[in-house]
């Protein structure tokens, strides 16, 4: 029997290949083998459903951001660089479609998703930095609030743009030029780790 759960992983698979906008509940219903009567079982509106996506992949990427962020306690520099790996890894089974259908027809699941975005350049990336400050890791110099701004915020925007980065470049390439570059620019002579090679 179909639950919810089951009907929010299938929407995801096909919103982020297809579009939020694009794919239907329609075509939901006949890819699960349900009624559509059962989608609205668990689900006020098609709405309602990209919302519940949405947070469920956030939910989905905060374990894994916490675990790397746990696991790396002693290094913030690394511990940026395997945040934004993963998040390259997950943005890799996206269309832009997905991203830009959200801004553009359905508001509320992209505040959602522009706030988890801010809560990870804000908090926990700005944060890490500053750590790497305290820890002598990064230059003091440097205005961490400033450099999330510049290198942080919206990268992937920035990589579904016009030529789509994503799917012209891997994941490593788009690691070290939206990455790894910046971060060995703000930090001490003497710090290394194995990403910067």
């Amino acid at each position: 029997m179909t639950n919810k759960c089951d009907l929010i992983k299938c929407s995801i698979a096909n919103f982020t290949k297809f579009g939020s906008k694009r794919y239907t509940l329609d075509e939901l219903a006949n890819t699960m083998g349900i009624s559509k009567k059962t989608i609205y079982k668990y689900f006020r509106s098609k709405e309602h459903l990209v919302i519940e996506s949405v947070a469920f992949l956030i939910d989905e990427f905060r374990k894994d951001l916490n675990n790397i962020v746990q696991t790396h306690t002693e290094d913030p520099i690394t511990c940026i660089i395997l945040i934004y790996k993963k998040g390259f890894e997950n943005l890799k089974h996206f269309k832009p479609s997905f991203i830009f259908g959200l801004k553009k027809y359905y508001p509320k699941a992209n505040e959602i998703f522009d706030d988890f975005r801010d809560e990870i350049v804000n908090k926990v990336i700005y944060g890490l930095l500053e750590d790497g400050k305290t820890k002598g890791i990064v230059k003091p110099e440097v205005n961490t609030e400033l450099f999330c701004s510049l290198y942080f915020k919206r990268f992937e925007e920035v990589a579904f743009r016009d030529n789509n980065l994503i799917e012209k470049f891997n994941n490593q390439e788009l690691l070290n030029h939206f990455v790894v570059y910046n971060l060995k620019g703000i930090t001490v002579n003497d710090y290394t780790n194995a990403y910067f090679g």
